[in-house]
């Protein structure tokens, strides 16, 4: 995990954190950030793990947000910190599952299958 980047507004940034955006444009979507790594221009490069918008058609996608932004409570709501995610590594490996099977056609059937591939548990087939 990369050191925190503090930020102009006073909120520090670091990789694995999970922002919702609150632009006007995008609180309907309800898109959800995951920080990568930061480059040293100071941009983020964030995975689009939830959006409303085309059926999550963009999940997974990369997008380049700096800082500064990420940072600003009015542009986005920090919704999950890196301690929550450092402190269970199965998390990520979930979280890549899920969004693999995520789409319009994905069932719950689809969703636990993938939950108990990735977690190495029995009973993957029910």
């Amino acid at each position: 995990m990369t050191d925190r980047v503090p930020a102009a507004t006073g909120r520090t940034v670091a990789e694995g954190q999970l922002y919702r955006d609150l632009d006007r444009y995008m609180a309907d979507r309800d898109r959800r950030l995951r920080v990568g790594p930061i480059g040293p221009d100071g941009r983020a490069a964030c995975v689009v793990e939830h959006d409303l918008h085309q059926g999550g058609a963009l999940i997974g996608r990369t997008s380049p947000i700096h800082v500064d932004n990420l940072a600003n409570p009015r542009k986005f709501e920090l919704v999950e910190d890196t301690d929550a995610v450092a402190a269970d590594p199965r998390y990520t490996r979930l979280l890549t599952a899920m969004a693999a099977v995520h789409g319009l056609a994905a069932t719950p059937r689809d969703y636990a299958r993938a939950a108990y591939d990735a977690l190495g548990l029995e009973g993957g087939d029910a």
